[in-house]
């Protein structure tokens, strides 16, 4: 476990340290007036990033140091137009050996196993059958479920750490169930069904080995589309699997039956609780409602809520309108979380606004902490 870590900064201003990060990026720069050339880097480890700058003798640094890799460094800490920074006078790739890529990868800090545990009992509850295989067929397959547990919800804006996608869609399916009875032109399978499925293309859209970052097909296609691909293959092994079933004469079985190896054992470790063995729902023999994967597929199209915002289509539903609300009233309330905890990181007083926040065009302000001042 390295000794210094970015949320460190505060402690150490002005002072020099050494310790080891992820090179998140790295480009040589003019110096201003043409003097020159200097090299800029952004530093991070799983509290975070900051920026880094070096001045001299980087030439080497450049040969054997690319974006990705884990290096080590000595600088000193600094304040610059209230953002930590570092300016390092040596930086060198650092050895398998001794990194901990624990240190270096954020991770969710609620327990991964108790979140599927529960999100899968809320699709257990689901009266509407068709609905309850769908989500099954997606989390207990062997290729997206244990991808759907670890995937972060976004590269950097909310949730963007392992795990986070799973907490991200709990999160939102609480909140769901929580507000659907306020709104009777709600079917609340069909929304909490929505609210699992919509970012489930983020699986294929992000990789999150040592960094966050997006692949090839999530920069071309996008997570939306990708999911609205993954919809149709699904659907397209149900009816192929009730047709088979009709053609075989057997029935619908009337309780859930085991099946082996959805989740990969050891997935989070020994002590992570996660068992191999989850649920498979009943088999049907009737194909998949037309008329709900419609519905469906609006849902997973609509939910960025705009046109700009990247939506092929404006939510035309109830629950697709509602959905879409929500989905973005939770991503909006972690960003801010994220950025309160940014703001205290740097120094920031109760009485001071955060940083711009460019995802949301405005500072935010921290109206409990102000609060909490008052009462001390």
């Amino acid at each position: 476990m390295k000794d210094f870590y970015i949320a460190d900064a505060v402690s150490f201003e002005n002072q020099a340290i050494t310790s080891y990060f992820l090179l998140a990026s790295l480009g040589v720069r003019e110096r201003k007036g043409g003097s020159g050339q200097y090299l800029a880097l952004t530093l991070a480890d799983k509290t975070g990033q900051f920026e880094a700058r070096m001045w001299e003798d980087f030439a080497d640094v450049v040969t054997h140091c690319s974006e990705g890799c884990y290096v080590k460094v000595q600088g000193q800490v600094s304040r610059y137009q209230g953002k930590y920074q570092i300016t390092l006078t040596k930086m060198r790739s650092a050895a398998a050996s001794e990194i901990d890529t624990a240190d270096f990868v954020p991770t969710t800090q609620f327990d991964v196993a108790e979140m599927y545990a529960e999100l899968r009992g809320y699709v257990e509850a689901f009266s509407n059958p068709h609905l309850r295989a769908l989500v099954f067929a997606f989390l207990d397959d062997p290729s997206i479920g244990p991808a759907f547990i670890t995937a972060p919800a976004a590269k950097r804006l909310h949730h963007a750490w392992i795990g986070g996608l799973l907490e991200h869609v709990l999160t939102l399916v609480r909140v769901c169930l929580a507000t659907a009875p306020f709104y009777p032109e709600v079917d609340p399978d069909l929304l909490v069904t929505g609210a699992i499925l919509h970012d489930v293309g983020k699986i294929r859209e992000l990789s999150w080995k040592s960094s966050f970052n997006y692949t090839l097909e999530g920069q071309l296609i996008g997570h939306i589309s990708i999911a609205q691909g993954m919809l149709h293959e699904k659907i397209a092994l149900l009816n192929a699997q009730a047709a088979a079933r009709i053609s075989s004469g057997l029935q619908p079985t009337e309780s859930a039956t085991p099946i082996e190896g959805a989740l990969a054992p050891g997935l989070f470790g020994a002590s992570s609780g996660l068992q191999p063995v989850t649920t498979e729902p009943s088999p049907s023999a009737q194909e998949f409602p037309d008329r709900l994967r419609l519905l469906v597929e609006h849902m997973i199209l609509a939910h960025h809520g705009k046109l700009e915002f990247g939506s092929p289509k404006l939510p035309m539903t109830p629950e697709a309108m509602l959905l879409s609300a929500l989905d973005d009233l939770e991503a909006k309330f972690q960003a801010m979380r994220n950025e309160f905890a940014a703001a205290k990181q740097a120094g920031k007083s109760a009485d001071e606004t955060t940083e711009w926040v460019r995802s949301m065009d405005r500072p935010l302000f921290n109206s409990k902490a102000f609060l909490s001042q008052e009462e001390k």
